[in-house]
């Protein structure tokens, strides 16, 4: 057996056409006894890190690639008549600048050449070719295209085109074999050609699903994408079931007639080598004012700071200061809090909301002291290491809340301090959930809306349920799937589907800033008008990527309402980060449970448990929202008891006392 590398597959992320995930995809190709694969989904980059991990774990080498789209004529023509008939071509890194330049070209497929489909042109592969390999592609693409429509000079043409571009070591006439008509006929044209442009062979399949017997799965996959039934005559569908993983000897008996196009397989993932560092952190400078380090910038800050937000700095909160800020330094984030503090400055001095602080930034005195949070966190006896811990080296992470209508502002203006290339938003996938699964599955199977609804509502609607978990805890689902045969395939497709990408948004929250443009790390694309990364946020920040979460609150606008309100109406002027927590008439209110639109706790259940509570400070209201959550909602009968019987509160030691006391005994947070 020779080796055999599979250069061309789609995955999940070929959205709605790749009908296998990454995972499958890799446990596949090692079952068969192969050592590498490529990733080639359409015009996207999106799976690329995680089939890297995934090949790697277990023991696979990947090679990471693109099946691009080629515009007829230029990326910016977009004329139907003309332009709407793109081609294919296959795009594998060969090394780091080839990874860059396959990044920049799929960017640019989004940014610029989106029609129908993200396409690229040859002026930007002329300008972006190099550490690059080509293959000529399926039946799709344009040499096979010129050949199908039996115009083999054209064919040729094209053909010199590219290896004049290339190089006769970096362009590859593609062989396939799916049982199709057209490609028996045009393949003998195809070995000719290669002869003639003196370039090599490669023998690919163009992979959809991991198995020939997930063939089905692939076609109704195909119908929800395009909206139709597998009854519909009139519909895309793939002609064979031949678009699967096959092994080297099923490859080597398709293509006896030329053996160099399976060897050329292995030869070419051997010159394929591109890494990816999750080591390096790639944080953007903060441009300080002049004959000033951003060190000496961020401590002028902070000690300014401290003295506005303190009567009087004694030496235990200077010795905090000090040595939160020798953490910060140390770890390599001075400038990071630099540029979290420009920019809601910059919020808070343009009329737009911010939120008091979220998550565990709030224990840090450096935070509070810039004003990136309002929280006090010695008052609160907040500890700084739940947000930086030298002893875990992690990229910190502030969270914070805008008005919405003001979020965009904040947002226009990092792209114009640190450049549009330099900033863009994140993207999010949704994926086919349990019983979103089932309601796909069925409309494609053409099943009546009434018994799809009927399946989908036996799931039950917990977290992370599965169909699998469904069958075992739902009877009546169970029954319907042993005793129908038309539920039985409705689920047994829906659970083929379930959890693969279905499709691409735009992450509610997070925000990519970068110390240059972030095509050098990771392509981009639009959705909609939006900028966004073809990662999503885990794979941002493992590849050293600052991500800020920039999240709208409403909240934060009916508050800013109200305080305009009574400024207007009272003549009274209310600075939010003074206000007195200790007013009995406000827990008395919460007590009532007449909480409409007050953040946190205006659900039935929180009312209905503030009115057992009835909080008398706010730390208990900060333990009530701790401990409304499932897994700590156990401890609130013991809360609510020990709270109301302080005199019952016992420790299971007397080291826990100082910390326990503010929840009355109970372990509540982290």
């Amino acid at each position: 057996m020779a080796d055999f590398v599979h250069l061309h597959t789609h995955t999940e992320f070929s959205l709605l056409d790749g009908a296998a995930s990454i995972k499958k995809i890799i446990s596949r190709v090692k079952e068969l006894g192969m050592t590498s694969c490529a990733i080639t989904d359409h015009g996207v980059m999106y799976g690329v890190v995680d089939f890297y991990r995934e090949a790697l774990a277990q023991g696979i080498k990947p090679v990471i690639g693109c099946e691009v789209y080629m515009a007829p004529r230029s990326r910016f023509d977009k004329v139907y008549e003309y332009d709407s008939k793109y081609a294919h071509l296959i795009l594998l890194c060969e090394n780091e600048t080839g990874y860059k330049n396959l990044s920049y070209i799929v960017s640019k497929g989004f940014t610029e050449g989106f029609y129908y489909k993200p396409r690229i042109d040859f002026e930007l592969l002329s300008e972006h070719h190099e550490g690059l390999i080509a293959l000529s592609a399926c039946l799709a693409g344009e040499i096979p295209r010129a050949l199908a429509a039996d115009d083999y000079e054209k064919a040729k043409k094209i053909g010199e085109k590219y290896v004049n571009l290339f190089g006769k070591d970096n362009f590859f006439i593609e062989l396939q074999d799916h049982s199709l008509p057209e490609q028996k006929r045009i393949n003998p044209q195809l070995v000719r050609l290669s002869r003639e442009l003196g370039v090599g062979l490669v023998a690919t399949n163009d992979i959809h699903y991991a198995k020939k017997e997930d063939a089905k799965y692939q076609d109704v996959l195909m119908c929800i994408q395009m909206q139709k039934t597998v009854e519909d005559s009139d519909r895309m569908r793939f002609e064979t079931d031949e678009f699967y993983i096959k092994s080297p000897e099923e490859m080597e008996k398709l293509f006896a007639y030329a053996p160099s196009a399976i060897t050329n397989t292995a030869e070419i993932a051997k010159r394929c080598n591109v890494d990816f560092d999750f080591e390096t952190r790639h944080l953007p400078s903060y441009k300080v004012p002049d004959g000033k380090t951003a060190w000496e910038y961020l401590n002028e800050l902070c000690e300014d700071g401290i003295k506005r937000r303190y009567d009087e700095v004694t030496p235990e909160l200077a010795e905090r200061l000090r040595y939160e800020l020798s953490v910060i330094k140390n770890m390599g984030f001075v400038d990071y809090f630099l540029i979290v503090w420009d920019f809601i400055n910059f919020a808070k001095n343009n009329g737009v909301g911010v939120g008091p602080g979220r998550g565990s930034a709030a224990g840090s005195m450096v935070s509070y002291a810039l004003g990136i949070t309002d929280v006090d966190p010695i008052k609160y006896n907040l500890i700084f290491e739940r947000f930086l811990n030298p002893e875990r080296v992690s990229m910190p992470d502030i969270d914070v809340d805008f008005a919405p209508e003001g979020r965009q502002k904040v947002i226009d203006y990092v792209v114009e301090k640190y450049g549009k290339d330099n900033v863009a938003q994140i993207i999010t996938f949704g994926t086919m959930k349990a019983r979103l699964a089932i309601r796909d599955v069925g409309r494609a199977l053409n099943i009546s809306y009434a018994e799809t609804d009927k399946v989908a509502k036996l799931v039950p609607n917990d977290l992370n349920i599965t169909i699998e978990k469904a069958l075992n805890v739902s009877q009546e689902l169970k029954e319907l799937y042993d005793n129908e045969p038309k539920i039985k395939e409705l689920i047994d497709t829906a659970r083929a589907l379930e959890g693969l990408a279905r499709h691409a948004g735009t992450h509610a929250a997070g925000v990519v800033i970068c110390s240059e443009p972030i095509v050098n790390y990771m392509p981009l694309q639009m959705n909609d008008d939006v900028l966004t990364t073809q990662f999503v946020k885990d794979t941002v920040e493992s590849m050293g990527l600052l991500k800020m979460d920039f999240l709208g609150l409403r909240n934060l606008t009916v508050i800013n309402n109200t305080v305009k309100l009574i400024e207007k109406t009272r003549g009274i002027k209310i600075d939010l980060s003074k206000l007195d927590y200790d007013k009995k008439e406000v827990y008395d209110l919460i007590s009532t449970g007449n909480t409409d639109g007050v953040f946190q706790i205006e659900s039935a259940g929180m009312k209905s448990f503030m009115q057992e509570l009835k909080p008398t400070c706010l730390e208990d209201i900060i333990a009530g929202i701790a401990l409304y959550r499932p897994g700590p909602m156990d401890s609130i009968p013991k809360y609510v008891y020990n709270k109301n019987h302080p005199d019952k509160v016992t420790y299971k030691h007397e080291l826990l006392a100082d910390i326990l006391d503010v929840t009355y005994g109970c372990i509540v947070y982290q």
